[in-house]
């Protein structure tokens, strides 16, 4: 069995992998990702999950790394993470009360033949409207900063989505079951 690689920072999607049962390492990817690309919103995620994965490949004779990138599209406006609590807050007062569609592109190589898959998967989320004191409040709880979107509705910011139509995972950063159905054709079987 070839040993699998995450190549992400993010604890969510370590904690998303983890709740499958999947066996892996964390090698996070040093990728400087730009979300400026004229490329259209579903090809932009699986470039950049793309180069984020060939990064760490390099590294690898022979393992299966995987990669994600995710961001917002909001009337056709990419929204990636906030770095300040003033970005944050000027994002959620544009999505406020609006749907907007969450985008994560993933990736798959298999370095041992340098087999690459990408995919994209999208979900659709409405967020109820918030009072400019209910924004001031999440924003100061800090959790936005350096969210796709400005909110993680694994957390406090799921008593701001009304509703969401796809897959929730996704929303979180990486959809499971588009990704445990990918795997398959590496050899993977979660079930």
């Amino acid at each position: 069995m070839k040993t699998i690689i995450l190549a992400s920072a993010s604890p969510r999607r370590k904690e998303l992998l983890e709740k499958i049962g999947l066996k892996f390492e964390v090698e996070p990817s040093h990728y400087e990702e730009d979300i400026s690309s004229k490329l259209e919103p579903h090809e932009l995620a699986k470039a950049l999950s793309l180069e984020k994965a060939k990064v760490v490949a390099k590294n690898h004779k022979n393992a299966l790394v995987i990669a994600a990138d995710t961001f917002i599209v909001f009337k056709g406006k990419i929204l990636g993470k906030p770095q300040t609590e003033t970005e944050a807050k000027k994002m959620l007062e544009t999505i406020n009360g609006k749907a907007h569609s969450v985008i994560t592109g993933f990736t798959i190589i298999d370095t041992e033949n340098n087999q690459a898959l990408s995919k994209s998967v999208e979900t659709k989320v409405y967020l109820r409207r918030l009072t400019p004191d209910e924004i001031d409040a999440y924003v100061k709880s800090k959790e936005p900063l350096d969210k796709a979107g400005a909110y993680a509705i694994q957390g406090l910011g799921s008593v701001i989505v009304d509703k969401i139509e796809g897959d929730y995972f996704n929303v979180i950063g990486l959809p499971l079951s588009a990704l445990v159905e990918s795997l398959k054709e590496f050899g993977v079987h979660v079930l």
